[in-house]
């Protein structure tokens, strides 16, 4: 799966903890752009959160098409992120958006793209952008090796993205589902 250039959002999923996270910068090409951006959410009150990498107009109109299908759908993620991927796929305007979704609930953990694909990967951690790839071994190796949270894994994985990874800086946000808005 072909992955975005520019960010890096690493999510994990661990025994109903979830905790989300990415980078903050936004490049141009070669050249940084800025170097605080927010590219993780909650959505549905909180009970669901998001993260995004690709272009941010795109990913702001996926993440309101896909808080209304949680609306819709009474927050079943599953049922809001299938429905979301087959209007981005089919929909004339959406088919041409330009990001690539994590969104995670205390159930489960989800990765959305413009192909239709809706995708659950094992052992709980995912990750999107152009330095998901040393995000994802990095949380796995946390997980296998400590007793970290969530939170804490997603912080240092996405440390060591930001010193491999060009696109990926150390100005990272994570954000955790609170536990009393999962149950």
């Amino acid at each position: 799966m072909e992955q975005m250039k520019g960010t890096t959002v690493l999510a994990v999923h661990q025994d109903g903890r979830v905790a989300i996270g990415g980078d903050g910068q936004v490049t141009l090409g070669d050249t940084v752009i800025k170097a605080g951006a927010t590219k993780v959410r909650r959505l549905h009150g909180g009970r669901v959160l998001a993260g995004f990498a690709g272009s941010t107009a795109d990913a702001i109109t996926l993440f309101e098409r896909f808080d209304k299908k949680l609306d819709t759908f009474g927050g079943n993620l599953t049922r809001a992120a299938v429905e979301l991927s087959k209007e981005w796929r089919t929909d004339k305007y959406l088919r041409r958006l330009e990001a690539m979704l994590l969104v995670a609930d205390a159930e489960r953990l989800l990765m959305l793209t413009g192909n239709g694909d809706v995708l659950e990967p094992e052992g709980g951690v995912s990750g999107v952008g152009s330095g998901a790839g040393y995000a994802v071994a990095a949380a796995r190796a946390l997980l296998d090796a400590t007793e970290l949270s969530p939170a804490e894994v997603v912080r240092l994985a996405l440390g060591v993205a930001a010193e491999i990874c060009i696109y990926t800086n150390s100005q990272i946000e994570v954000i955790e589902l609170e536990q009393e808005a999962s149950k």
